[in-house]
């Protein structure tokens, strides 16, 4: 597989764009509408945005060896307390993401990443660029859960056309 540097920038200023239009969704409903349960894998929309969120925290610590998440695996759907609290870490990861990608160069994404993995209970190592490929999509899987539960909440859902995104930020 091969991942070049200009598709990670383009794929975190995506992310941030629709996040930047999740958070404003999230701030149009009530909390109760956030945490109802809507039968998807992780339940809410607030569980769900806390998965998310839980989980690029956990990637960007391998990619970039910064801080990972300060839950235990057991505690992503809950890894913030409040949608405020969930807005402004979201805002935060993804500016993370951002300077990560901008500094990224193509012979930075060779080679293998290797770590433990609570799921499976054991070290894994597979190639970087596949990692990162998964991260980006990771993030639009379940964006596209959150899409479809704000549309069934009535909420304004994001524009999620990549072709639609602003040519020049702020993307977030």
């Amino acid at each position: 597989m091969r991942v070049f540097p200009e598709y990670c920038v383009t794929m975190a200023r995506y992310n941030a764009w629709q996040n930047k239009q999740v958070r404003a969704a999230f701030e149009s409903l009530p909390e109760a509408e956030l945490r109802k349960n809507r039968k998807a894998f992780f339940g809410s929309l607030m569980k769900t945005a806390n998965h998310l969120l839980w989980g690029d925290t956990l990637w960007m610590s391998r990619f970039d060896g910064g801080a990972g998440p300060d839950v235990d695996a057991s505690q992503h759907a809950e890894f913030t307390p409040t949608p405020a609290v969930w807005s402004g870490e979201r805002f935060k990861m993804d500016a993370r993401i951002l300077r990560w990608t901008d500094g990224l160069h193509a012979v930075d994404m060779k080679g293998n990443l290797t770590w433990y993995s609570n799921a499976l209970g054991q070290e894994v190592t597979k190639p970087l660029d596949l990692c990162i490929t998964h991260f980006f999509n990771h993030q639009t899987h379940h964006r596209g859960q959150i899409h479809a539960m704000l549309t069934a909440a009535g909420a304004k859902a994001p524009v999620t056309d990549l072709f639609i995104m602003p040519e020049e930020g702020p993307w977030f």
